[in-house]
């Protein structure tokens, strides 16, 4: 079964629905995926995606014996997790267990990486013959720096969930019973802020950690948060001592 696309309120839910083959990726998911992304990014309402799987393994990666087909441009692996790096909406990877291979690098791309202590990692490429694809080297580098990415790429180490934390691939560890508690909060919070500088600080913060920020841009984004209807009403809520109301204007 494909991806499964959910939609309530504020927030989109991706889950990923082959529990039997420990929710591995097969061709036919990725344009499946890219279209998810792209539909999110048309609703202006939606601030948050979170990204989970059903069954005891979160992704292993994608199928080995298909690799030649994840290549096709417009539905290739590579293009489908940079549209979840890319999503406007702010993004939470739910890693409630073993996350291998190229789901490492999609796991990577989220904004949050929630995990549990069952939850463990590692990247086969290299014993299995594969040179990984441009973004996904950059995305290791970018999030947990060059020595772990060297680690992971070139010895295929299998790292456990306090190892995941420690060298930054998880940015919450928590008990197995405070998972969803934990996911929820933290959708609640995001959901809660005002989307022009929810969005606008998401994506510069990924640009600037690859080098790639317009300074420019990040001005213009700055002028129109100040002049917004959301900044009065952010001010004024603080006075009033209540939750705002933002409308993303």
């Amino acid at each position: 079964m494909t991806p499964e696309l959910q939609l309530q309120n504020h927030v989109a839910t991706i889950t990923l629905k082959r529990p039997d083959v420990a929710n591995r990726l097969a061709p036919e998911d990725l344009p499946v995926l890219i279209a998810h992304v792209q539909r999110i990014n048309e609703l202006d309402d939606v601030r948050v995606l979170v990204l989970r799987s059903e069954g005891k393994y979160f992704c292993s990666g994608y199928d080995i014996s298909e690799v030649q087909n994840s290549q096709e441009k417009g539905s290739s692996f590579g293009e489908m997790v940079d549209a979840i790096e890319q999503c406007r909406a702010v993004t939470i990877g739910v890693i409630h267990g073993g996350v291998y291979g190229g789901a490492t690098d999609m796991a990577l791309a989220c904004d949050f990486r929630v995990g549990s202590p069952s939850a463990e990692m590692f990247m086969p490429a290299a014993r299995l013959g594969l040179h990984f694809y441009q973004a996904g080297l950059e995305r290791y580098v970018t999030r947990l720096g060059v020595d772990t990415a060297k680690r992971l790429f070139l010895t295929c180490e299998r790292l456990d969930s306090a190892e995941m934390k420690a060298c930054g691939f998880l940015t919450h560890l928590v008990e197995p019973d405070a998972l969803n508690s934990t996911v929820a909060r933290l959708t609640e919070t995001l959901s809660a802020m005002a989307p022009l500088p929810l969005f606008g600080m998401k994506k510069h913060l990924n640009l600037i950690a690859r080098g790639q920020h317009d300074p420019a841009a990040i001005a213009q984004d700055v002028f129109q948060t100040v002049h917004s209807d959301d900044l009065k009403e952010g001010g004024t809520a603080w006075r009033e001592k209540r939750k705002p109301v933002f409308k993303g204007r």
